[in-house]
């Protein structure tokens, strides 16, 4: 297929937000210098998805991109081949479940493991599930699911799933609430969580909640809403986590152990049918958002720029928005909010932002089903 380049110009979009409950530990932030907005082409390298939702890269250059219905695609030299992975489990493909994110293990060069997140359809309904398997050939063997959400739910809405690892090799997920609301201040359920497992699926015996009774041992924080994104920023050993919202009020996060996050005692939006949800914004005990959006700009994947390749916008968190069309780049200034920039706007529903090995940011879109990629101008 062609590529069709379009050029593009950068808006910046100014806000502030003070942090109530600072997050710790954190260094005094340096005073802020607002990175530059950097010219660069959209490449449109694939159309045709359908409701794409996850990406990943193996070592020998291929593109694995997930479809919510329930296929893998393989792209080689950004081109679908045409080919699909067998083997792929069974999914629940109803409401916003399916076939979620897909992330390889951080040693795969020596253990080819890669992991899934899926809605699994159980007795009762669906859960949101977590599988590793490895590849022979386009074959999914070894396969088999290391955690599922509990209880079982009817609910087909509020799945999660984003997966990161982090500089230990531990693995981290989110989980959606899946409607429980009130529950998910409970640590009892696994919903409305990010969870925290060895790449075994064990639980590490240094989780926050290990040793509670009742709680479920895999839950590292508490109180999420639908978590859709989430990244690992090695430099500062943090976990970053955008969350939506109901009306107004979605989320980006420092996931840190053991805190709650507030769902649904504490929000910057309202009911859907314009009714008030809660008075509260913030609450003593509740960990506040280092960003939030009104109206929501329905926050999913992102991405961490790491790369030389953008000089201007490292260290920078890239946030797909389904709502507005866009990807924000989110800039801070140590762990704190400094400004942001829409980019691409009407590019479509942006699912999933990714920075490929060779350093090129990439994002898949639905409505239209794009892959594609920000390619610097040459100065």
């Amino acid at each position: 297929m062609n590529k069709s380049i379009f050029l593009l110009s950068a808006l910046f979009l100014w806000a502030s937000f003070t942090v109530a409950d600072k997050p710790e530990p954190i260094r005094t932030a340096k005073p802020a210098v607002v990175a530059k907005p950097v010219a660069f082409t959209v490449e449109k390298l694939h159309e045709g998805f359908t409701n794409p939702w996850g990406m990943a890269w193996l070592p020998d250059g291929r593109l694995l991109v997930t479809e919510r219905a329930g296929d893998i695609l393989v792209f080689k030299n950004n081109k679908f081949t045409g080919e699909k992975l067998s083997g792929v489990p069974k999914v629940f493909a109803e409401g916003q479940g399916g076939l979620l994110d897909i992330k390889l293990h951080p040693d795969y060069a020596t253990n080819k493991w890669i992991y899934i997140s899926y809605a699994k359809p159980v007795e009762g309904g669906a859960t949101t599930a977590i599988m590793r398997f490895k590849l022979q050939g386009n074959q999914l063997v070894e396969k088999k699911d290391i955690f599922e959400a509990q209880p079982y739910l009817k609910a087909d809405f509020h799945f999660g799933s984003r997966i990161v690892f982090d500089k230990d090799k531990f693995l981290y997920f989110s989980s959606g609430e899946r409607g429980t609301q009130p529950k998910v201040q409970e640590l009892n359920n696994d919903h409305g969580k990010i969870h925290r497992i060895y790449d075994d699926g064990r639980v590490p015996q240094d989780n926050p909640f290990v040793n509670q009774k009742d709680a479920r041992p895999t839950i590292w924080t508490y109180g999420h809403r639908n978590p859709q994104g989430m990244v690992y920023d090695a430099t500062t050993n943090r976990i970053w986590a955008v969350e939506h919202g109901p009306k107004g009020g979605d989320e980006l996060n420092l996931i840190q152990k053991g805190k709650n996050y507030g769902w649904p005692k504490t929000s910057y939006g309202i009911n859907y049918d314009g009714t008030i949800l809660t008075e509260f914004k913030e609450m003593a005990g509740v960990t506040n958002p280092v960003r939030y959006w009104v109206p929501s700009i329905g926050p999913c994947g992102m991405a961490q720029v790491t790369s030389d390749r953008y000089p201007e916008w490292k260290g920078n968190l890239l946030v797909g928005a389904l709502a507005f069309r866009h990807i924000a780049r989110v800039q801070l200034n140590d762990a704190q909010y400094v400004t942001e920039e829409k980019l691409v706007q009407d590019i479509g529903r942006v699912r999933c932002v990714a920075e490929s090995p060779d350093g090129y940011i990439y994002a898949i879109t639905e409505g239209p089903g794009l892959l594609i990629r920000l390619t610097p101008n040459k100065s």
